[in-house]
C-alpha cells in the first residue's frame, strides 16, 4: 500500500484518496499536491517514488521539472516589473528590445508576448533543443524572424520559447537573467524551493521525468508552413532532454522550472491572495486585473483547441477544460499534467506536480481528477 506523507484536512479526504489511489495503481509514480486557502495549506501531501524501479522514495524535498507550469512564474516576473512601473504591457516590445522590431514586428506589444499572440512561437529551421540552451543567441534569432501570423489576431502557443522572449525583456529592463530575477525577487524572498533550471548541487533530489505516451499528432497531415507545424518542430520537444545536465543548467523560462507543489503554490498564491504572501508584496490590484484582460479567445493556432488567454495566464474555457469552473480564475499547466490554479474568488491556489507524464499538453486525466475533488468541497 502506498501511503502519502504530509497533511490534509478531513474535508479534503477525497483529494488525498484520489492521489493515493493513483499512486497505488501505478497511474502515478511520484507526485506532490498542495491546496492553499488564503495562505493556509489545507492539503500538502507527497508520495510515491522518484525512479521507475521504485527504489527511491519521493520525499518532502523532491524536485521535478514542471514543464510549462514554469511559464506562470515567468509571467509573474514580468508582471512584477509592470507593477514597479518599469514595463508597460501596451508598449511595443521594441521599446525595450530594439532588435525585435525587425521583419515587421515593430508593433508587437509586451502583452502579445505574454498572451502567446506575438506570432513568434518558435525558431525558424534549423532548430534543435540544444539551440535553446544559448538563451540569448536563440532570442536574437527570434528577434530577427518575421511573425508566423498577424500579431495580436489569435493565440499560437509559445511552446518552448516563451521564456526566451519574456526573459530577454526582463534582462533588458532589469539587467538580470530571468532565472536570477526569479531566484532573487520571487523564490528567495518567499522561501520557495524553486529554480528555473536546477543547480548541480540539487541533482541528488531531482526526480527524472518519465516520458508520456506519444502525442496523437500526424505531422504528415499538417501544413509545414502553418504555425502549428513550425512551432512543434522549432524545435521539437523531448521529454528525455529534461533529464540531462545541459537542460537543467539552462535558463528556459517556458519549460525547465524545477520545484514541487509547495514551492509553486507559494509563489503563485500571490495572485489569489491579493498580490502579497506573508508580508512579501509582489503585485498590486491593478496589475492583477491585467491578468483578466482577455487577449485571445478561440482555437489556438498551435495547439488546435479552444483557449482563452489573459495577460500572462490562461483563463477558464469550458470547451477544452470542463473541469475548471468559471470565475475569476487564472491558471496554466505543463506537459504531462502538472498544473497551477489561482482562484481569486475563493482565495484558493491548487498546485500539482509529478514525474510520470500523462497524455496531453495541458493537464491530464489525473490533474482533472484532483481539481474536481478540490472544487467538490466548494459546491
Amino acid at each position: 500500500m502506498t501511503h502519502l506523507q504530509g497533511i490534509s484536512e478531513p474535508r479534503f479526504e477525497a483529494v488525498r484518496a484520489a492521489l493515493e489511489k493513483n499512486l497505488e495503481s501505478g497511474e502515478e509514480l511520484g507526485a506532490s499536491l498542495v491546496v492553499d486557502i488564503d495562505g493556509e495549506r489545507v492539503v500538502d501531501v507527497w508520495g510515491g517514488h522518484r525512479d521507475t524501479a521504485r527504489t527511491v522514495a519521493w520525499d518532502e524535498d523532491t524536485l521535478v521539472n514542471v514543464w510549462s507550469t514554469t511559464k506562470t512564474v515567468t509571467a509573474l516576473a514580468a508582471l512584477m516589473l509592470v507593477d514597479r512601473g518599469q514595463l508597460d504591457v501596451y508598449a511595443p516590445v521594441a521599446t525595450y528590445w530594439p532588435e525585435f522590431a525587425a521583419n515587421g514586428k515593430q508593433d508587437v506589444e509586451i502583452r502579445h508576448l505574454l498572451s502567446h499572440t506575438s506570432g513568434v512561437s518558435g525558431l525558424e529551421q534549423p532548430a534543435s533543443v540544444e539551440d535553446l540552451y544559448d538563451e540569448r543567441g536563440a532570442a536574437a534569432r527570434m528577434a530577427a524572424q518575421a511573425p508566423w501570423w498577424t500579431p495580436g489576431s489569435a493565440s499560437g502557443y509559445h511552446l518552448m520559447n516563451y521564456g526566451h522572449l519574456i526573459g530577454e525583456v526582463v534582462r533588458r529592463v532589469d539587467g538580470r537573467p530571468l532565472k536570477r530575477f526569479v531566484a532573487e525577487e520571487i523564490a528567495g524572498p518567499l522561501g520557495a524551493d524553486f529554480q528555473i533550471g536546477a543547480a548541480e548541487r540539487d541533482a541528488h533530489r531531482i526526480a527524472d521525468v518519465v516520458p508520456p505516451p506519444p502525442l496523437d499528432i500526424d505531422f504528415s497531415a499538417i501544413d509545414p508552413q502553418s504555425p502549428a507545424y513550425k512551432s512543434m518542430t522549432g524545435p521539437a520537444g523531448s521529454a528525455e532532454a529534461a533529464n540531462t545536465a545541459e537542460w537543467r543548467a539552462a535558463d528556459l523560462g517556458a519549460v525547465n522550472g524545477h520545484g514541487n507543489a509547495r514551492s509553486v503554490a507559494r509563489m503563485l498564491s500571490a495572485l489569489a491572495r491579493g498580490g502579497e504572501v506573508d508580508g512579501v508584496r509582489l503585485l498590486g490590484g491593478k496589475t492583477i486585473d491585467l491578468v483578466f484582460d482577455v487577449q485571445a479567445e478561440g482555437t489556438d493556432l498551435v495547439l488546435g483547441i479552444p483557449l482563452r488567454w489573459g495577460i500572462g495566464f490562461g483563463l477558464p474555457c469550458q470547451e477544452s477544460l470542463p473541469w475548471l469552473p468559471d470565475g475569476r480564475i487564472c491558471f496554466w499547466g505543463g506537459w504531462g499534467g502538472s498544473v497551477i490554479i489561482m482562484d481569486l474568488d475563493r482565495r484558493l491556489t491548487i498546485s500539482y506536480v509529478m514525474n510520470k507524464m500523462g497524455a496531453g499538453i495541458i493537464g491530464s486525466e489525473r490533474s482533472a481528477e484532483y481539481v474536481r475533488a478540490v472544487y467538490d468541497q466548494f459546491a
